[in-house]
């Protein structure tokens, strides 16, 4: 769609805004909707630290949507290592599945710091705050990555197939 708006002369700032600004919305939203959906369900001790880490994972999901959309072709490659991303996070960091939960690499997942802000506001009295950062972070970098190739990538044109020339040839 990108490539399609741009090859139609709409300015690259405008485009750029309106990704972040849909991203943004999109992340609040449903942060605060899942909040309230837990509030209700469970008994949960912070809502805003919770609000906070389900926004972060939003706005990380997001940003890392928006760079491979911007690098990625085709929607189905997307999906696909949008859904692969996902999955290998979450499945690091489950316990039942990983027993090893202190291997240096699972602190560094865009959603690690998202769970354990998450977890700790709803579930105990103490807030690490500082976890609710490494989400901004990760936003930060790829809505960063993502508007940076947006920018500098220039779409070119897909070749006109044999087929369509003689058609428009005849039609002539």
């Amino acid at each position: 769609m990108d490539r399609r708006l741009l090859l139609a002369g709409y300015p690259r700032l405008p485009i750029l805004l309106a990704k972040l600004a849909a991203v943004a919305l999109t992340a609040a939203l449903l942060a605060f909707y899942t909040t309230i959906l837990l509030w209700i369900s469970l008994p949960v001790r912070h809502t805003a630290p919770l609000a906070l880490a389900l926004a972060g994972a939003g706005l990380a999901y997001g940003g890392i949507g928006l760079l491979l959309g911007s690098l990625v072709r085709g929607e189905l490659e997307g999906f696909f290592l949008i859904i692969m991303l996902s999955l290998v996070d979450t499945g690091l960091q489950n316990p039942v599945f990983n027993t090893l939960m202190d291997v240096a690499g699972v602190s560094a997942l865009p959603l690690y710091g998202v769970n354990q802000l998450a977890l700790s506001s709803a579930l105990t009295p103490h807030i690490p705050w500082s976890h609710g950062l490494r989400s901004l972070t990760w936003s930060a970098a790829t809505g960063a990555l993502a508007l940076l190739v947006l920018h500098t990538h220039r779409p070119s044109r897909p070749p006109r197939s044999r087929r369509t020339r003689v058609q428009t040839g005849r039609s002539r």
